[in-house]
């Protein structure tokens, strides 16, 4: 049996995961969510990866649900499909707060579930004739198990509009909306990523870590006492620590910090 989740890593500690099913667009089904979120957990569990590529084989991200899920789940009961919503937030919230940077490499279209892992990588590159969408009230259901992530993604206002309509939005629509970051076409893409991988492994593994846990608990705090605290307090807590002294350090005698070697 072919595996529909396939995890490589290179000498300079860069991971990819890849989607596998290019058969059916990389359709996902609970097994495969299932999967992914144990690539996830043992990735960040890794403290030799760096950098985190998640990708798909074939022409397109991700289709969203599988149909023969979607089967299963017609005839499932409330807690049923409760548990089955609960694998994929369970799987978005790990790649969220995976400690690595994340880049998504959008080779081609994202619907629902794509769209949702999408949102919850750091970085976000795709293709020119890539397409989105948010399909779920064409067959009488909402996003709700991707709508915390993407919500933060595009902003309520566009979400209103596109979970509501679930019309297709294309690139240049969903790097407006924040849903990509930067948009190439097909040949530039892994050059454009390539570029992006050298830049993160120039900077600190546990500073970016601390990066991403700050920018997400000040999310929950906005421009409150406590969020400046918070900030003030992390910012102490990542100067003084081995690779923050180090840092600073290597910036001073002009030379490259350790993990650049």
């Amino acid at each position: 049996m072919t595996a529909t989740i396939l995890l490589s890593q290179d000498s300079r500690g860069v991971a990819t995961i890849r989607l596998n099913r290019p058969d059916l667009h990389n359709a996902m089904d609970d097994e495969m969510v299932g999967l992914l979120t144990h690539t996830l957990r043992q990735v960040a569990a890794d403290e030799s990866i760096r950098v985190v590529i998640l990708t798909g084989n074939g022409i397109n991200f991700s289709a969203g649900h599988d149909m023969a899920w979607l089967q299963r789940i017609a005839g499932a009961s409330a807690d049923e499909i409760a548990q089955q919503a609960r694998l994929v937030t369970t799987m978005l919230h790990t790649l969220d707060t995976l400690p690595q940077p994340t880049i998504a490499r959008v080779q081609g279209s994202a619907f629902g579930i794509g769209a949702g892992l999408i949102s919850c990588c750091d970085i976000a590159y795709g293709v020119s004739e890539a397409l989105f969408s948010f399909p779920d009230t064409r067959i009488g259901a909402i996003p709700a198990s991707i709508a915390p992530f993407v919500l933060r993604a595009i902003g309520e206002r566009a979400a209103r509009r596109y979970f509501l309509s679930a019309e297709r939005l294309n690139a240049g629509k969903a790097k407006r909306l924040g849903l990509l970051h930067q948009v190439v076409e097909d040949e530039e893409l892994d050059s454009a990523i390539a570029l992006q991988v050298s830049n993160l492994l120039c900077n600190g593994p546990q500073a970016m870590h601390q990066a991403k846990c700050l920018i997400n608990d000040l999310a929950l705090l906005g421009t409150t006492k406590e969020a400046m605290e918070l900030a003030i307090h992390r910012a102490s807590e990542t100067r003084s620590s081995q690779e923050g002294r180090e840092g600073l350090r290597a910036f001073i005698e002009k030379r490259k910090p350790h993990w650049q070697d």
